[in-house]
């Protein structure tokens, strides 16, 4: 199956659909294309607080984003981290820590992170924040401080169509038998273990692992393994929607070119690869499988350019969210909230 490439409509600059005001007429909202996701708000007003405007309309705000899976906020005059962190508390109070991480980011302010620290020549897929685990977050902000030269767009893809779209085959195998991510730490090949779980006591580390459901293994030389067994599909707690929630497309070895693929094999055995996924009962996961997921992820994905002062809000159940390479400077934030417990292990 030949990926489908990003057309024009994904990448906003289609004619956009007519305009719509809120009951209290401070807003306009539109869509970027005849896709729901995002939905577009702007002010209607000059001067508009959007801090102060948000937190009196939280019950419509809910509604859209479980409607649409993401709104974008352009042009509302948040302009530095200090009014991004406040504009998160006016929807939510729990802001998270990003622990248990698989990826590098960096603390910039309380608990605001910066993106990805991925190279700006790499593209990173689609996935759902913490969907490799039993805890995530309900809800994700990122923040354009300053946008890209060129690329460097947040595409992002709504989990109920990618779901309804994987054939049956994958997704009835998949769902009766789990994920089990293997991650190895201390080859200075990915993340250390002290930086996953940001302590580097190791007594904290089994302490959150049997907090997480996590089967974990000592080894020589301050070397850690893990081993957890976790969902691929999930059930949004509100809507009841069914989403397609792992990252098996993104930890299992075949994500990498066949180059790194064969030093990684060669240097370090299946065994110590830095991550990889397999269904729950330890068995391989057929490649066709997850290119195939890869490739609908792909056909999903909508794409705007980003503007300075623009914030995404994702529910992070619905939407799923990747990053296209870029040059030039670029900096976006991102902020977390609202943790959600996987019961059903």
């Amino acid at each position: 199956m030949e990926t489908a490439k990003p057309s024009l409509k994904k990448l906003g600059l289609v004619k956009r659909q007519a305009v719509t005001s809120t009951s209290a007429q401070w807003i306009k909202t539109e869509q970027l294309s005849d896709h729901p996701l995002p939905l577009l708000v702007t002010p209607a007003i000059d001067g508009l607080d959007l801090i102060n405007w948000t937190q009196n309309h939280q019950d419509w705000l809910k509604t859209q984003l479980l409607k649409h899976g993401g709104i974008l906020f352009r042009n509302c005059h948040i302009k530095d981290i200090d009014g991004f962190q406040k504009f998160m508390d006016s929807i939510s109070s729990e802001l998270l820590d990003y622990t248990y991480r698989s990826t590098p980011r960096s603390q910039v302010n309380g608990k605001i992170y910066t993106s990805t620290e991925y190279p700006a020549n790499q593209s990173i897929p689609q996935h759902h924040e913490m969907a490799y685990s039993r805890n995530w977050p309900m809800k994700i902000w990122f923040f354009c401080i300053t946008a890209s030269e060129t690329g460097g767009e947040t595409p992002i893809a709504d989990g109920r169509r990618v779901f309804a779209r994987i054939p049956a085959k994958i997704k009835d195998k998949f769902i009766a038998k789990k994920i089990m991510y293997v991650r190895n730490y201390g080859d200075g090949l990915d993340l250390t273990w002290e930086n996953v779980f940001q302590t580097n006591n190791q007594d904290q580390v089994e302490q959150i692992c049997r907090q997480r459901g996590i089967e974990w293994e000592w080894k020589q030389n301050n070397r850690l393994t893990t081993k957890q067994i976790c969902q691929a599909v999930a059930t949004h707690p509100q809507t009841g929607d069914v989403v397609w929630f792992n990252q098996a497309h993104l930890f299992h070895i075949s994500s990498l070119s066949p180059q790194v693929q064969e030093l990684l094999l060669a240097g370090f055995g299946e065994e110590g690869l830095p991550r990889n996924s397999y269904y729950g009962d330890g068995s391989p996961i057929e490649e066709s499988f997850l290119q195939e997921i890869r490739e609908i992820y792909d056909q999903e994905m909508v794409m705007f350019p980003w503007q300075s002062g623009d914030i995404l809000m994702l529910d992070n159940m619905l939407a799923s969210h990747g990053r296209t390479p870029f040059t030039g400077s670029r900096k976006v934030v991102v902020g977390m909230a609202e943790e959600y417990s996987n019961s059903n292990f």
